[in-house]
């Protein structure tokens, strides 16, 4: 794929799993530090790995949820939580992948996870009450 039409792709991709806000928010806070920085994940995660057709934005979502979580990623624990809005994982996916977070990769770091995600559904669920 192009260079061009990755990125685009990418940004499509990277809008609708994480929320046109949160994307807006992430270019307007974009310096000359970070513009590579940027345009990689974009290219990279959004239009490289999560375009790919194999694997469906819910599946997607429960493996990365997984993964920062055992490399103890809180913030981008919460910010996939928040995405799963968009992508169709559920409280119960989380809980399942939280399980395996504990086995494969510590209870320390399923513990300190299963605290962000519980906190962040409860910030979506009282958005989602106002």
């Amino acid at each position: 794929m192009a260079e061009q039409s990755r990125y685009d792709a990418g940004m499509a991709i990277r809008r609708r799993v994480l929320g046109n806000a949160h994307v807006d928010r992430a270019e307007a806070n974009k310096t000359e530090f970070d513009a590579d920085f940027q345009r990689f994940i974009t290219e990279g995660a959004w239009g490289s790995l999560w375009a790919r057709q194999q694997w469906t934005p819910r599946q997607r979502s429960i493996v990365t949820i997984a993964l920062l979580a055992a490399l103890g990623h809180d913030e981008e624990v919460a910010m996939h939580v928040r995405a799963t809005a968009n992508t169709g994982a559920t409280p119960e996916d989380l809980r399942e992948a939280m399980l395996h977070v504990a086995v494969y990769a510590g209870v320390p770091a399923a513990n300190s996870a299963i605290k962000t995600v519980k906190k962040t559904l409860a910030e979506m669920a009282a958005v989602g009450k106002e």
